[in-house]
C-alpha cells in the first residue's frame, strides 16, 4: 500500500492486539509451501479451489471484502508493517472468515512461502511508488520482482496492479512487458472499467483528494530473453520522468512526489530545463510501447522498439 502514516487509536496496544486476533496471522507460512489450499480449509472441507495472493495488504480492507465475494478462493494478505497486520487480522477474525489470513512477511521471502504453480493471483494495491531511480529496485513492479513472482503462478495466473500513480503504472508497463507478460488490460479508470476491485482505505483518502485509480492486469507470457531483462533494468527508472509535460495541469500529485513537481515547476518559471541532464544530450524514457527520447531543446520523439 502506499507508505502513508498509519493511524492508532490511544488505547491501541500492538502486541495485544497481534495476541488477540493471532488466529488470523501465520507466524511459520514456510511450513505451508505447496499445501496452502488444503490445509487451510475449514475441517470436513474440501480445499480450497484458488490461491489469491494480495502482496501489501495494509489495514485488509480489499482482502476482507475479496474473500466475502470469493468463498471458494483462499486469500492471503502478506504485508511488512506490523499494524497493518493487527488491523488485517482483526477484520479477519472479527468478520468470521474461514478463506483469509494475513503473513507477517515481504515479497522477497515468496519463492520460500509458496511452491511452483501454487498462485492463481498476485494484487499490488497502491504500493509504495520509490519515485528515485536509486530505490527502483524496491518497487514491486521492478522486473526483477516480476521475474520473482513468474515461476509460482499457476496456468492462466495473474497480476494486478492498482495505483494512484500515473508515473509508476506507465514506468510499470515496461516493466511488464520485460519480464514477458502479456497485459490482458490497463486502465485510467479502474473504478469505472473493474469494478469488481473493492475500494481500500487508502484509495478512499486519496479519491477524496482527487486521486484517479490507474492499473495494469497481465499474465505471464513467452520466458523473456537476456536482452528483454536488460531492457528493463536499463529503462529509465526515475519515475519524475513520467510526469506529464503540462505540469499544472495535474489535479493530483502522486505520493512521494510532490517536491519533484514544484522542482520542475520552479525550474520552468526560470526558463530552466526540467532536468539538468536534457542540456548534455538525449534522456530515453522508456513507456508502454515506444521509447520517448529528450533531446537538449526539450521536445520529444517516439521511436518504435
Amino acid at each position: 500500500m502506499g507508505a502513508v502514516h498509519v493511524r492508532t487509536p490511544k488505547n491501541f496496544v500492538l502486541e495485544e492486539r497481534l495476541e488477540r486476533y493471532a488466529d488470523a496471522i501465520e507466524t511459520n507460512p514456510e511450513a505451508y509451501a505447496e499445501d496452502w489450499r488444503k490445509a487451510c480449509a475449514p475441517a470436513g472441507s474440501k480445499p480450497f479451489e484458488h490461491l489469491h495472493l494480495d502482496l501489501g495488504c495494509g489495514k485488509g480492507t480489499y482482502l476482507v471484502e475479496r474473500a466475502h465475494r470469493e468463498p471458494d478462493t483462499l486469500f492471503i494478505g502478506m504485508d511488512q508493517e506490523p499494524i497493518c497486520i493487527a488491523y488485517a487480522a482483526q477484520k479477519i477474525c472479527e468478520q468470521e472468515l474461514s478463506n483469509a489470513l494475513v503473513l507477517p512477511r515481504g515479497a522477497a521471502s515468496l519463492p520460500q512461502l509458496f511452491a511452483a504453480g501454487e498462485l492463481d493471483a498476485i494484487t499490488i494495491n497502491f504500493p509504495t511508488p520509490q519515485p528515485k531511480a536509486k530505490y527502483a529496485k524496491k518497487r514491486l513492479v521492478h522486473v526483477d520482482h516480476l521475474m520473482l513472482y513468474r515461476p509460482l503462478f499457476a496456468a492462466g495466473a495473474t497480476v494486478t496492479l492498482r495505483t494512484d500513480s500515473k508515473p509508476l503504472r506507465d514506468y510499470a508497463l515496461g516493466q511488464f512487458a520485460a519480464a514477458g507478460y502479456d497485459t490482458l488490460w490497463v486502465s485510467d479508470d479502474v473504478r469505472r472499467d473493474h469494478p469488481e476491485h473493492p475500494e481500500t482505505e487508502y484509495e478512499r483518502r486519496t479519491r477524496e483528494m482527487g486521486a484517479a485509480v490507474y492499473g495494469i492486469c497481465a499474465t505471464p507470457g513467452a520466458q523473456p530473453s537476456n536482452e528483454q531483462l536488460t531492457a528493463g533494468r536499463m529503462q529509465e527508472q526515475s519515475l519524475a520522468c513520467y510526469l506529464p509535460d503540462n505540469l499544472d495541469g495535474l489535479t493530483y500529485v502522486p505520493l512521494g512526489m510532490e517536491e519533484a513537481v514544484e522542482n520542475f515547476k520552479n525550474r520552468a518559471r526560470k526558463g530552466k530545463k526540467r532536468l539538468p541532464q536534457e542540456s548534455q544530450g538525449l534522456l530515453a524514457v522508456a513507456t508502454p510501447a515506444t521509447k520517448r527520447q529528450i533531446g537538449a531543446d526539450g521536445r520529444s520523439s517516439n521511436l518504435s522498439e
